[in-house]
């Protein structure tokens, strides 16, 4: 759930940064560039940090990069889009910019958004993970493969307390990673004609 609702507010703030320009675009973009210069674990970690009293914030602490991922993926795909013919026409038709880019940008410009969201999700279950293995995750007694294998970790006699949680970790994330593999070669033009 946290991929897909920071890839549709990412996808919507790049779009209209976009599609706006001037100085809107320049502010949206240096803001991602601010987010995106920090690693997603360390990001994770002071927002974990900062905000240890809230119950529940351990949804949004993977957060904040994906936006900013999706915000600077969207804007490349919008500025490619908005150049082309069909764009043109819908100006000229007098339609309203939000209905230009809802309409007709975004589900033009879809196809690398979905393989973002496909692997961005193995990237917060590692995230998640993560910080769970740091004492900085979900709050036990709830379960979580992180916390799991943190704690399999110490049974040197009891190793599989901490390899199938391990195990369960790398093979979701590598599914998700081959799905969006799968996605990314399933919407490519250039593959569909060999």
């Amino acid at each position: 759930m946290v991929v897909l609702v920071s890839a549709a507010l990412g996808t919507l703030v790049g779009a209209v940064a976009a599609y706006a320009r001037g100085r809107l675009e320049e502010t949206v973009m240096r803001v991602t560039d601010l987010v995106l210069c920090f690693p997603p674990i360390i990001l994770a970690m002071a927002i974990a940090a900062g905000a240890r009293h809230w119950h529940a914030q351990h949804h949004h602490r993977h957060a904040g990069g994906v936006v900013a991922e999706f915000a600077r993926l969207a804007r490349s795909l919008v500025l490619v889009q908005r150049s082309q013919e069909y764009v043109e026409a819908a100006v000229v038709m007098g339609l309203s910019p939000a209905r230009i880019v809802l309409r007709h940008i975004v589900p033009n410009a879809v196809g690398p958004l979905v393989v973002l969201v496909t692997l961005d999700v193995g990237n917060a279950i590692i995230t998640f993970a993560g910080l769970s293995f740091l004492g900085l995750g979900v709050v036990p007694p709830t379960p979580e493969w992180g916390s799991m294998v943190s704690e399999g970790r110490e049974l040197i006699e009891q190793w599989w307390v901490a390899t199938f949680p391990g195990i369960a970790i790398l093979s979701i994330v590598l599914g998700f990673n081959f799905l969006g593999d799968g996605i990314r070669d399933w919407l490519d033009p250039r593959s569909r004609r060999r």
